[in-house]
């Protein structure tokens, strides 16, 4: 179950990610070229949330599986003092459940802005935010925190 878990949660970043750049561009397109909030727009912006949700919830399931995790609870002084360790248990949960808020934030009140342009303006500034800080929690290959394949 813990490698299925792993994959799925490797994998599904991907569509995060797309997700995110999608409606960021989206939003910037938008914002600068003075169009309409469509119903597309709308649903990019409701789907890039649900899917960050999914995400999260595929993460905690893991977080919960993990031997790793159960490691780093159960030798905490000892394990905090391994970065690799401290990532997985502490850095990586907390930036990802941060930029998932500020995913749900920024859809949320784009959802209630009264006009088109405050809706993309909001969406730009809140999911280039998470976008930050998702890629700052992701362990990429070159990552000098910590460091995993693109898919495991």
């Amino acid at each position: 179950m813990y490698q299925t878990l792993t994959f799925l949660h490797s994998t599904f970043r991907w569509i995060v990610l797309l997700s995110l750049f999608y409606a960021i561009f989206r939003a910037y397109k938008g914002y600068f070229s003075g169009k309409v909030f469509s119903k597309t727009d709308d649903s990019v912006r409701h789907w890039t949330a649900t899917i960050a949700h999914i995400q999260l919830i595929l993460g905690i399931i893991l977080y919960s599986q993990s031997p790793i995790i159960k490691y780093f609870w159960k030798n905490f002084s000892e394990a905090k003092s391994s970065l690799d360790l401290l990532f997985f248990g502490l850095i990586h949960a907390l930036l990802m459940m941060t930029a998932i808020v500020l995913v749900t934030i920024g859809s949320a009140l784009a959802k209630r802005k009264n006009t088109d342009r405050e809706k993309f303006k909001t969406m730009l500034i809140w999911f280039t935010i998470a976008l930050a800080v998702i890629f700052m929690a992701i362990p990429w290959p070159f990552s000098p925190l910590v460091n995993r394949p693109y898919f495991r």
